[in-house]
């Protein structure tokens, strides 16, 4: 069932409709260098076939996995004598390229520049940071999307009734196959935008309706839902929890918590843990996501999410994940504000930008009396000394006199943090700063 044209390719209309970059490229015979970026099951191999074919060019294939430098300098050969004899091109399909050592893409960059091939490259993994920078410079990085459940329900249904290819011909059983809509729903559903999954799962529950006997009134083959589920063992997620699944998901679920929403939230929760993904990992985002965004609007985010995080080490998994949900659901429903990163980010950007100015005299520590006599430690007004435990004095260096960072938002508890930050400004404007009796 591996589509043999452009017509036949199912999904990815931002590349291959009728204004798609990749299928107008091909109409005019021209194909560069590209690198095919996306999940499983979307037709990275498929379309790197069928673009060869487009322009008339030899398909040639090597796995990242199995081949080494050597096999990449034998194939070099043959298509350098191929375009001498022959005037052809070679479209060279690396699967897997971001397994590839740096050695191995560097004897790739000057067969690429010179074109003595045309590179395809396939990855399920971010290229930018898995594809060398220089050979990345000579590709075209095109980003292929899951395919949607319509997409899948396409690929079933020509599975399904292809005669020559299909199993509606002498490759499927004999009176043919019947899936009602109840497993092909449930089939879409498991495939998770992955037709190769999809086509795997269709095949293997046909196999086994057949073995049963399980046939509808026309002898058809008439897999059920049983079948479906123990062809597909459970649900593909598709999830990597070393790859971009990993940081999309994450991001999902802090962006869900920033953006207060508890049931998206919860959702992109789920999903890493059943995933496997690492639960010290989530723990640590949710840490993080207290004090980032929710800070100062309410301190009990960060003591809960700090709590759900020793409670993690305390208990463990499955347990743990009560804890993790009361961190996430808390978290996400809390005031928001972000005035603490920004604050101190302004601060670092001045660190960055002056360096380490000197500490004001009277800030200094006069560890040794003998030190006053160069001003270290003189003229420190301790605040304790003052009602309201404030002074009117310099804390900052004298070049950044002035400067604000932590400028508290109107959001739950940092209104209150605001208030008496106006209010101490106020008074110190006003000199009504006074020192307590006695001191």
């Amino acid at each position: 069932m591996r589509p043999r044209t452009l017509d036949e390719l199912v999904g990815q209309e931002h590349l291959l409709g009728q204004r798609g970059p990749l299928r107008r490229s091909v109409s005019r015979g021209h194909l560069s260098s590209l690198l095919l970026w996306g999940p499983p099951g979307t037709g990275k191999t498929s379309l790197a076939r069928v673009l060869a074919l487009a322009v008339g060019a030899e398909f040639a294939t090597l796995s990242a996995v199995m081949s080494g430098v050597a096999d990449v300098r034998a194939l070099i050969a043959e298509a350098q004598e191929r375009s001498a004899l022959h005037r052809a091109r070679t479209v060279l399909f690396l699967d897997e390229i971001h397994r590839f050592n740096k050695a191995q893409q560097d004897a790739l960059l000057p067969h690429v520049e010179d074109g003595t091939v045309i590179l395809v490259g396939a990855t399920t993994e971010n290229p930018y940071f898995e594809v060398n920078s220089a050979l990345l410079s000579r590709m075209r990085v095109w980003r292929l999307e899951p395919l949607t459940d319509g997409d899948i329900t396409t690929v079933l249904r020509r599975a399904l009734d292809d005669a020559e290819r299909g199993l509606a011909g002498p490759l499927g059983p004999v009176g043919g196959v019947a899936l009602e809509s109840g497993p092909f729903d449930h089939l879409v559903s498991v495939a998770g935008g992955d037709a190769r999954s999809a086509l795997n799962i269709l095949e293997a529950a046909v196999a086994m309706a057949d073995g049963e006997g399980a046939r509808d009134e026309e002898g058809r083959v008439s897999p059920r839902i049983e079948d479906v589920e123990a062809a597909a063992q459970q649900r593909v997620l598709g999830y990597d929890r070393a790859g971009d699944g990993h940081f999309d998901t994450a991001s999902a679920l802090i962006k869900s918590i920033r953006g207060n929403d508890p049931d998206a939230a919860l959702y992109w929760l789920a999903t890493m843990i059943e995933a496997g993904e690492d639960p010290k990992f989530i723990a640590r985002r949710l840490v993080i996501s207290a004090s980032e965004d929710v800070g100062n609007a309410d301190p009990r985010g960060l003591q809960v999410a700090v709590a759900a995080a020793q409670a993690l080490e305390f208990v463990g998994l499955p347990e743990a994940q009560y804890a993790l949900a009361q961190a996430t659901i808390l978290l996400a429903v809390l005031p928001k504000s972000d005035s603490t990163g920004r604050a101190y980010f302004a601060a670092l950007d001045d660190v960055k930008q002056q360096g380490s100015l000197p500490v004001p005299l009277h800030l200094r520590n006069a560890a040794d009396r003998r030190m006053q006599h160069h001003g270290i430690g003189v003229g420190y007004r301790n605040p304790h000394d003052f009602e309201g435990e404030d002074v009117t004095q310099a804390y900052l260096p004298d070049a950044l006199a002035g400067r604000r960072y932590y400028l508290p938002t109107d959001e739950g508890q940092e209104a209150a943090l605001k208030a008496r930050m106006e209010a101490r400004t106020t008074r110190r404007s006003e000199g009504l700063i006074k020192r307590k009796r006695g001191r």
